[in-house]
């Protein structure tokens, strides 16, 4: 796939054939090419909206995901969480709408989120964590302007990038059954490590509000109807509301706290966490732990940026046979940056999302969509109490919701080749069982070459990944390697 920016040059090539351009094009028209890719002023507006109203969501989550303790045992607030995640989404998205001009939106993506509270917060300060989240959008810029993206894309077997957005559905889906009380840990001896509510089985209120919210998003994705997370996470929070209010409900049952609104609906926005950034002072996490952060972020954020841009860019009918596009190295750049962005507000990385291609099923086809919905998430900032309304165990039911859509990834998947199935597989299940990310990708990657490697088939083997292997299988066994040397 070839990196190059393809603004348009022609009405032809942009638009296609057939398309008419209106002499006396306002300067909007003008900027954004509406005309020449065949759109309006409405489209674009009533796309950006759609888009908006499809990832509100990220608002609840993200903050929920990054609600846990760190290694000094501080913990972020839930205010300047929620405004960071409305500022950096809207930061980046508005960056992709006038310098990428083309129909994405970007927010905190779940996986990075996920990495950074389960694996990052737990060995560094919070400052130090969103470091690594910089340290890896600067790595994604560098691998977009070297061209170096496009070939680890190209080296890494497709069957195993499905495996991780698979494997990171179920880590993130776990994340939500935990969070919404569905599913806890086992304190009785001999037993399971994990087991059904906190006593094993199903109690109170709140763990049945999430039960009730996660099928009726279900249901209402399974008629199609647009933005079927936001309403069902806006209706299991009416419905705790109402049950809160009329007394029903212990407001101590609630993991994070009562569902009610404690003075006005509008503030000013938390900008506490902007700028909370630290490099260095790692302590006993040593450097090449550090590097597998960085390296793990990056995975986590890296491969579904690519397809996603092309699968909208392609649906917005943007891109060719060959998967160019307008803008396709500055969308690919703006992603990357959005690691940056994010973590410098203290927000977790930004990348695309996937549901732009609901905003560009309602005709969206220019950036101008895109300015629209990060205007959405900039007039969040200061509607942080009513956010901070929706229970955590309503909220939790989307990450289960997300996790279920990632998992889909498993149609492409040739499950009758051992070759290919064995790595997805371990790839998958260690992901959730383990609690990490790069123990999923490590084994993943290990087999896959090992399997190779049986079948007398090296040959089909890149460089790359005999690379990877050769760095996760240190990474697995770096504290026998440690002890063998003496090192403490």
């Amino acid at each position: 796939m070839t990196q190059q920016s393809l603004e348009p040059k022609t009405v032809a090539e942009d638009a296609g054939a057939g398309t008419r351009v209106p002499a006396g094009r306002s300067w909007l028209d003008r900027y954004f090419h509406i005309s020449h890719r065949g759109s309006t002023v409405a489209r674009e507006v009533r796309g950006g909206v759609t888009t908006f109203m499809a990832m509100a969501y990220i608002l609840l989550l993200n903050p929920l995901i990054l609600s846990g303790k760190d290694a000094a045992g501080d913990t972020l607030g839930q205010k300047a969480l929620i405004t960071a995640t409305a500022f950096a989404a809207a930061f980046t998205t508005l960056l992709m709408g006038f310098v990428g001009k083309v129909p994405l939106a970007l927010a905190a993506g779940l996986s990075v989120s996920g990495v950074l509270a389960s694996q990052v917060a737990p060995q560094m300060t919070w400052p130090q964590a969103m470091g690594m989240c910089v340290m890896y959008g600067v790595v994604i810029m560098l691998l977009v302007v070297t061209g170096l993206r496009e070939m680890v894309m190209n080296a890494i077997p497709l069957a195993l990038k499905h495996a991780i957005t698979m494997g990171i559905g179920l880590f993130v889906a776990l994340i939500g059954l935990v969070k919404g009380g569905f599913v806890h840990e086992n304190p009785a001896p001999g037993g399971g490590p994990v087991q059904l509510g906190a006593v094993g089985e199903l109690s109170g209120w709140p763990v049945l509000l999430f039960s009730v919210t996660l099928l009726a998003i279900f249901m209402l994705q399974a008629r199609g109807v647009p933005g079927a997370i936001l309403i069902g996470i806006v209706g299991g929070t009416l419905i705790a509301v109402i049950l809160n209010a009329a007394g029903v409900i212990d407001p101590k049952q609630w993991a994070s706290g009562a569902p009610e609104l404690h003075g006005s609906a509008v503030s000013m926005p938390d900008f506490s966490l902007f700028g909370a950034v630290e490099f260095g002072g790692w302590g006993e996490v040593g450097a090449m732990t550090v590097g597998m952060i960085v390296f793990t972020l990056v995975l986590a954020g890296f491969f579904d940026a690519m397809a996603t841009i092309i699968g909208v860019g392609t649906e917005a009918k943007l891109a060719d046979d060959k998967g160019r596009m307008p803008g396709l190295s500055k969308a690919l750049f703006i992603d990357g940056a959005g690691g940056v962005i994010g973590g410098a507000g203290g927000a977790s990385g930004q990348t695309v999302f996937v549901e732009s291609a609901t905003g560009v099923g309602e005709g969206a086809r220019t950036g101008l969509a895109s300015v629209v919905t990060g205007l959405f998430f900039a007039a969040c900032l200061f509607f942080t109490p009513l956010t901070a309304i929706v229970p955590g165990e309503v909220a939790a039911a989307a990450l289960v919701v997300i996790g279920a859509m990632m998992m889909m990834n498993a149609r492409h998947v040739d499950w009758g080749d051992r070759a290919t199935a064995i790595p997805v597989f371990l790839t998958v299940v260690i992901m959730p069982f383990t609690y990490s990310i790069t123990a999923g990708v490590a084994a993943g990657v290990i087999s896959y070459v090992a399997i190779k490697t049986a079948q007398g088939k090296v040959r089909e083997i890149s460089a790359f990944m005999w690379a990877l292997t050769a760095i996760f299988v240190v990474f697995l066994a770096l504290n026998p390697i440690e002890s063998w040397m003496g090192v403490h």
